[in-house]
């Protein structure tokens, strides 16, 4: 492991951008109502970087009120008028790139070249995804299943969407609340995460910019335990989106069935790595490391617990371990840093915890501290590398989200695929070998919503991503996620004068 220091920065000026407020409400910045303030903390220094006015009950009221002004009018805009401002919309963030990496890289820590070659190109792509897609909504065709009457399906736009964004990719997971919302016809207010709302204000500017009316897309920055809940029970939000922790997940369902609303949830995961015998043995390792250690593995599709079978396993553990020692952590603007801080010195500290309680049952074969040096005042931990610890134990079943690797042997096929499965969670998996039909037995088996061959993390704006079990419902992405944000009205034509007549004699008799 190598381990750079902090030099010159090229940074987004926050305060100033920013010097109206952190709510974006009908278009426009204003300030927060709730009396408190908060800072936006480079993680990778400690510094604050932005204070802004948190935004409160009042300031979602605010918002969902522009929300339901601005809605009948985008509602009943053509799919081609929303595909319109969509790709614009969508050549505006082009034009901004890099303005969004470094904002993405100062609030998360995030290495720039992530920033650059991943959050930002893939929320580019996905915003030109959901411009085609709006032309596209189809509900379905017309036909006689009822004698002389003639039925088909509307599909329409729900209303106001309450969505809820984690802090761990800001601007692309405001891309997958914000985009098939507002495609399918709906309006939207955002709540970003308090730690990072830099790149969601951004994303709703360039919606403005776009030429997107006032109040389709509306963010509110705020806590959870106020502005959250308030946006998730507001009896004029008709839907709400969450993605985070599983343990908020259960919190947004309780609150959100009190006024009956539709909710979609993406919640935690804990993604097994399944590399069996015949497996690439180069591949695998290298596909262990960058899966686990994606983001400082803030990631729910993160790799977190390889089972590789016997006689690959000591090989694969020693590979790992020496490809960890090579990756470099460092100052996030700095170009050659494969890998930044933790979101924070809590969530450093809290990954340290788990590390040091498995001490006590497994092995800690590379990795398990914080570096010192130039980067102390950073909230860095090292690539950690647990062998050996036992299928129940917390290392192994519980989120980390931290760069944390645990490795595990399995004998049988039957036995790797049961402990891939042994686990709460079903967001992602993937599954390493060079038999088909070994694979293709993985993928029918594994619970998960995603499962790679000899791969693990990308996605793709058509694709859709989510989770089984207790990693929550519904979809993101491709024309799946549709499904969430619309619903379905069936019509049903008459179509003579004569069955009109019959079909009352049916009821009423003669008269």
């Amino acid at each position: 492991m190598h381990t750079t220091g902090h030099g010159n920065r090229n940074r987004l000026s926050a305060q100033d951008r920013f010097a109206d407020g952190a709510q974006y409400i009908a278009g426009r910045l204003t300030k927060g109502t709730s009396g408190r303030t908060h800072a936006v903390v480079d993680p990778a220094t400690g510094d604050e970087v932005y204070r802004y006015e948190l935004g409160g009950p009042d300031d979602v009221d605010a918002a969902v009120a522009a929300a339901r002004e601005a809605f009948p009018a985008w509602a009943g805009a053509t799919p081609a008028e929303r595909s319109d401002a969509m790709h614009r919309f969508a050549a505006v963030l082009a034009e901004r790139a890099e303005d969004f990496a470094q904002a993405e890289s100062l609030q998360c820590g995030k290495p720039i070249k992530l920033s650059r070659e991943f959050d930002v190109p893939g929320t580019v792509d996905n915003t030109a995804f959901f411009a085609g897609a709006a032309r596209h909504l189809q509900g379905q065709s017309a036909g006689e299943y009822s004698g002389d009457h003639t039925s088909y399906v509307r599909r329409e736009p729900i209303g106001v969407v309450g969505s809820i964004a984690p802090w761990n990719y800001p601007l692309q997971m405001a891309a997958w609340k914000v985009l098939p919302a507002i495609a399918a016809g709906n309006t939207i207010v955002l709540k970003p995460s308090e730690l990072t709302p830099l790149t969601s204000l951004l994303f709703a500017q360039a919606a403005t910019e776009a030429g997107i009316p006032d109040g389709v897309v509306n963010i509110v920055t705020g806590l959870g335990r106020d502005a959250g809940e308030h946006l998730v029970g507001h009896p004029d939000v008709a839907m709400t989106s969450f993605t985070g922790s599983t343990a908020v997940g259960k919190r947004v369902a309780e609150i959100a069935t009190a006024t009956v609303k539709r909710i979609h949830l993406e919640l935690g995961g804990k993604a097994p790595f399944v590399v069996f015998d015949d497996a690439d043995l180069e591949a695998a390792v290298h596909g262990a490391v960058a899966g686990a250690l994606i983001n400082t593995g803030q990631d729910c599709t993160a790799a977190t617990r390889a089972y590789v079978q016997r006689p690959l396993y000591e090989a694969f553990v020693q590979g790992v371990a020496d490809l960890m020692e090579t990756v470099r952590l460092g100052d996030p603007f700095d170009a050659s840093t494969d890998l930044g801080p933790l979101i924070s010195h809590v969530q450093r500290d809290r990954v340290a915890g788990f590390v040091e309680r498995a001490r006590g049952y497994a092995r800690v074969v590379t990795g398990g501290e914080a570096p010192g040096g130039a980067l102390r005042n950073g909230a860095y931990y090292k690539p950690t590398l647990i062998a050996d610890a036992p299928q129940d134990s917390e290392i192994v079943q519980s989120e980390i989200f931290g760069p944390v690797l645990a490795v595990l042997p399995f004998d049988s096929d039957d036995e790797g695929i049961r402990l891939a499965n042994d686990i709460p969670y079903g967001l992602a998996a993937s599954a390493w070998s060079r038999d088909v039909y070994r694979a293709n037995r993985a993928t029918r088996e594994i619970k998960a919503g995603c499962v790679w061959v000899n791969d693990h993390i990308p996605i793709i704006s058509e694709m859709p991503h989510g989770g089984y079990k207790a990693s929550g419902f519904g979809k993101d992405m491709s024309s799946y996620s549709f499904d969430e944000y619309t619903q379905l009205k069936h019509v049903m034509f008459d179509n003579t004068a004569a069955a009109r007549k019959d079909w009352h004699r049916t009821i009423f008799g003669d008269r």
